[in-house]
């Protein structure tokens, strides 16, 4: 089976480490694609749930994945989200073919791209759109308020603030959290004149041309792999959202022993099977 060939794929909540992460599916998600470019965009791994001590061989099988494609020439961008809690050593520095920041903005065929998670916007005391608008300082406050706001709470023993969450608490209030959120993004995005903002945080797989005025803007949101299981691609110029459900792989892993086989070597049977009938000769 032949890989497709990408100039960017881009994955986010992922939550490896909890139960509601489909591994499997992501893992074939992975091996079917070649990207020059694979940006983790937040919430890849769940250290807020490492306490239930909970991460199996499927798991661990899709960061084997991304380092073996950062080893065979993807460039891999890993943007904190919420949830990864990465310490802020790994902010700005680079492993090898995997690069760590906060926000990563690319120049694509012209465009100027922003890609960042969507937690800074999670404060419910702070006007997000307002410090934003500062530009680098503005989110760099965010993510310090961000992170100050859960040190108060971890204090008082409450849990950490989380969009996600309270837009599932309170589902006749989930449209209007996810229009904020996503009016916020676009707003900010328009005022320092990006063409294009790629987040994911809210679970809420999305592709939309916003034209405001003398502004315009392409939001797209990258969706995550518990509920929607979706990615976004970029090739020929243009953005592409993928669904997993409507791919050809996912008739791969209906049988439960193949979860336990290594998907380079599944892939590789087929493909030799394939061959095979080829060259064998048509019985009589």
């Amino acid at each position: 089976m032949k890989k497709r060939k990408l100039e960017i794929a881009v994955i986010s909540d992922v939550h490896l480490g909890t139960y509601d992460t489909y591994a499997d599916e992501l893992l074939a998600y992975l091996c079917s694609i070649q990207p020059k470019i694979l940006i983790l965009n937040g919430d890849i791994i769940d250290i807020w749930q490492f306490k239930k001590s909970y991460f199996p061989t499927s798991h661990l099988n899709v960061i084997n994945r991304i380092v073996s494609m950062a080893s065979k020439g993807t460039e891999v961008h890993y943007i904190k989200g919420n949830h990864d809690v990465a310490p802020k050593t790994l902010a700005n520095i680079s492993l090898g073919n995997i690069k760590f920041s906060r926000k990563l903005v690319l120049n694509l065929d012209g465009k100027r791209t922003w890609f960042f998670h969507g937690d800074v916007f999670d404060i419910p005391w702070i006007d997000g759109k307002k410090v934003a608008k500062l530009g680098s300082f503005g989110f760099s406050v965010l993510i310090n308020l961000n992170r100050l706001n859960n040190w108060f709470l971890k204090k008082l023993r409450k849990e950490k603030y989380s969009l996600v969450k309270k837009i599932k608490q309170d589902e006749k209030k989930s449209e209007r959290y996810i229009s904020n959120f996503e009016k916020t993004v676009i707003n900010v995005a328009m005022h320092h004149r990006f063409d294009a903002v790629v987040c994911g945080h809210i679970h809420t797989p999305k592709k939309e041309l916003i034209e405001k005025r003398n502004a315009r803007v392409t939001y797209l949101n990258s969706g995550d792999w518990v509920e929607n299981l979706t990615a976004l691609e970029y090739s020929l110029k243009r953005w592409k959202m993928y669904h997993y459900k409507n791919d050809k792989l996912s008739p791969f892993f209906m049988d439960e022993a193949l979860k336990e086989m290594n998907l380079d070597q599944l892939i590789a049977s087929i493909e030799l099977k394939e061959e095979q009938k080829k060259i064998s000769p048509p019985q009589a």
